[in-house]
């Protein structure tokens, strides 16, 4: 296994700057935002509006530190690349396999989320047929080019925003009582036992449940390496973050807790459609429930997308089977799309035997993993800065308020590691993240080993009397592992 890095020249280019603006608008509006954000409701009542406004702030910091390095270094494996360049092989090998392991886990999930969702229209329906069937349109738009891929995201992210900002006109027209209805008003925000009824408690529980719905946004980091003049582009998505954050997040949820009492949205359904059900607004209510499907397929879209190209990163250095470095003439990483795509449509199989079961479950293992990621960026970007200050070089992108801002990013990371063991649903999650990381580091410890006894091996085997032949011979085996 080489330990040098490779600048990925095989992919094309090929998306634009409004498709790279939507995928930073789209890709954490799923799941997390439509379903899981009952779950954070139901832990801290109103004041979870500033659960998402703190979890905001810190992975709008880990973007800007994710961008900075972007742009100075535009590749496709982005922050396994930073880790791997920054900080050493083995933390790449263990970011890398991990953000391609959380790709496959998220796809999962919103194949799984897709069948919740269709239990609006079909109650009871086998939630495995919506499985297969999302996995195989979305397989197909990514097996045609790149550019098919950043379309049908534009259009699928188009749709969420739309109606995500629909909704939230809708909801401050009933609340101010323009139209036929009363005005709803404001009291819902303390009616209830007060802005914040679970206390402090509740709060930090639920930054837990907040935090997990902002993971797909640094996906974007994997497109950098086919966007058109990432230089400008890049910097333009990510500057888009905090814009996110407080219409779709704070706006989006903050109306749902104007419009309904915060004590009875049910945690395992998608508030956003419960509650309008509620208010007796079935026409709205089924629209939305489109929009919310879209919404799961557009990050498994995403996931497809960054996973492969994950997956080909690893490949090209030396950290998985060289047979994934392969891309057709389009640019297109074909065999790490099947290949991933075939993984994901595991989720078929554990929907037909696990139906209702796995929700919780996947979210708490994508949290533990995208923890890992988080930080893996946040060191990076540590190391990465210290080098242009040795090298008297500043960045073209600045990230605010480094390094005590990496700093504050990691110990907030390590707060939500505490509070998951408190959540049953999450604990398990929390266990096995040490195995994890353990396991990828002997898998790379195993490699390291078989690398170092093949080279010596060829070295025994060479001439004694032909030492430039030995030099060869040697170099030859090294490139080819």
């Amino acid at each position: 296994m080489s330990s040098h890095t490779v600048e990925d020249s095989g992919l094309k280019r090929g998306l634009k700057a409004r498709h790279l603006q939507m995928i930073a608008l789209g890709s954490s509006i799923g799941t997390g935002l439509f379903l899981g954000s009952g779950a954070s409701i139901t832990l801290a009542g109103p004041a979870v509006l500033l659960g998402f406004i703190l979890a905001g702030t810190i992975i709008f910091l880990i973007m800007r530190m994710l961008g900075e390095m972007a742009v100075a270094h535009p590749v496709s494996g982005s922050f396994s690349f930073y880790a791997r360049k920054f900080i050493g092989p083995i933390a790449g090998f263990i970011t890398g396999w991990n953000w391609w392991f959380t790709c496959i886990v998220v796809g999962m999930l919103e194949l799984t989320a897709a069948g919740a969702f269709m239990d609006f229209w079909f109650p009871g329906h086998p939630h495995w047929v919506t499985a297969l069937v999302c996995l195989l349109v979305i397989t197909a738009i990514n097996l045609i080019h790149v550019g098919a891929f950043g379309e049908v995201e534009f259009w699928m992210s188009m749709i969420k925003v739309v109606a995500l900002i629909a909704m939230i006109v809708l909801g401050f027209c009933l609340v101010l009582g323009v139209g036929p209805n009363p005005a709803i008003g404001f009291s819902n925000l303390w009616a209830h036992g007060g802005f914040s009824p679970t206390g402090l408690g509740g709060f930090m529980l639920s930054l837990v449940a907040v935090t997990f719905t902002f993971g797909g946004v640094v996906s974007i980091g994997t497109a950098a390496g086919e966007v058109e003049n990432p230089t400008r582009n890049i910097p333009k998505a990510i500057n888009s973050v905090i814009f996110r954050v407080i219409v779709f997040y704070v706006g989006g949820v903050g109306i749902m807790l104007l419009l309904w009492p915060w004590n009875q949205i049910d945690a395992t359904t998608s508030p956003f459609v419960s509650v309008l059900v509620g208010l007796g607004i079935g026409g709205a209510a089924i629209m939305l429930n489109v929009v919310v499907l879209a919404a799961a397929l557009s990050v498994f879209n995403t996931m497809t997308y960054s996973g492969a190209r994950m997956l080909r990163d690893l490949a090209l250095n030396g950290q998985a089977p060289p047979f994934f470095t392969h891309t057709t003439r389009r640019g297109l990483p074909l065999r790490a799309l099947l290949f991933n795509s075939g993984l994901m449509g595991g989720a078929v199989l554990l929907n037909f035997l696990f139906q209702g079961q796995l929700l919780f479950a996947l979210m708490a293992i994508i949290l533990a993993a995208e923890i890992i990621s988080w930080s893996a960026i946040a060191i990076s970007h540590l190391r990465f800065r210290a080098q242009l200050r040795r090298e008297g070089q500043t960045s073209a992108y600045r990230s605010p308020f480094s390094p005590l801002a990496n700093y504050l990013c990691l110990a907030f990371f390590a707060l939500l590691l505490v509070l998951m063991g408190f959540l049953p649903d999450y604990r398990i999650a929390l266990f096995a993240l040490p195995l994890w990381i353990m396991t990828l580091a002997l898998i790379w410890l195993g490699q390291q080993f078989h690398q170092r006894r093949h080279s010596t091996v060829v070295a025994e085997q060479a001439p004694k009397s032909c030492p430039d032949e030995l030099a060869a011979r040697s170099t030859v085996s090294q490139l080819s592992n």
